[in-house]
């Protein structure tokens, strides 16, 4: 579904991306781990255009989308859920929800759907987002994110800030949305216990490149590994 060949990005004379190649498939979550500076989030805004790579290709199903505007890339499928759950404190639980699907017209989902997901969220579908908790917020930028029925979904750190019991239910959700609505996940985390075990796949980026690429329960479990580039 997501493909990414030799995508390089440079900030100036610093190369924050640095031939990175990943192959993430349908229905599939990809964790990307790696510390601050990794070039986690460099990563994430290049898929999604905000930032320009140096050199590299980025195929969408197939099409290359490595150089398309933000907007192309959007409406081709691909929603990036940014780090830090901003939500637009001012207006409601479903206006924000409406606010993500408001681009797709008649072919947005219905705000049900996203409660079906987060019930949460019905029972506070009236109130201003500024008084959503942590997690109730994290909760609403996935499900504004799903309002236009993306293929592809990148997550920046979804569980920063929160608690255990929350983070949980955030990658119980995760992997829920891969296994039922086929959605091709690309997760990027430092909670990495907590991001492997939800994962069909782990990576581990260092100072932009990949490290390490194999199977999450293997990863998990190699200590020397996640000592030196994780700092467990």
């Amino acid at each position: 579904m997501l493909t990414i060949e030799e995508l390089t990005t440079d900030y100036g004379p610093v190369r924050a991306v640095d031939h990175v190649s990943l192959e993430v498939p349908e229905g599939s979550v990809t964790a990307v781990l790696g510390a601050n500076g990794a070039g986690k989030t460099t990563l994430l805004r290049t898929l999604t255009g905000l930032v320009r790579p140096s050199a590299g290709q980025v195929k969408l199903a197939g099409q290359d989308i490595t150089r398309s505007p933000v907007e192309e890339i959007v409406r081709l499928g691909m929603a990036h859920v940014p780090e830090g759950r901003g939500v637009i404190a001012e207006l409601t639980v479903q206006e924000n929800l409406r606010l993500g699907g408001m681009w797709r017209g008649r072919d947005a989902a219905p705000p049900a759907e996203i409660y079906e997901l987060f019930p949460r969220l019905e029972e506070r579908r009236t109130q201003p987002a500024s008084r959503l908790s942590g997690g109730e917020r994290q909760m609403l930028s996935i499900g504004r994110a799903l309002m236009g029925r993306p293929r592809v979904l990148l997550l920046d750190e979804p569980s920063l800030g929160l608690a255990p019991v929350l983070v949980a239910q955030i990658m119980s959700l995760v992997r829920k949305l891969a296994d039922t609505l086929g959605l091709t996940v690309l997760l990027v985390e430092q909670n990495a216990r907590s991001a492997l075990s939800i994962a069909s796949r782990g990576v581990v980026l260092n100072l932009g490149r990949v490290v390490a690429e194999q199977d999450p329960h293997k990863l998990a479990a190699d200590d020397r590994l996640l000592h030196a580039y994780l700092g467990f």
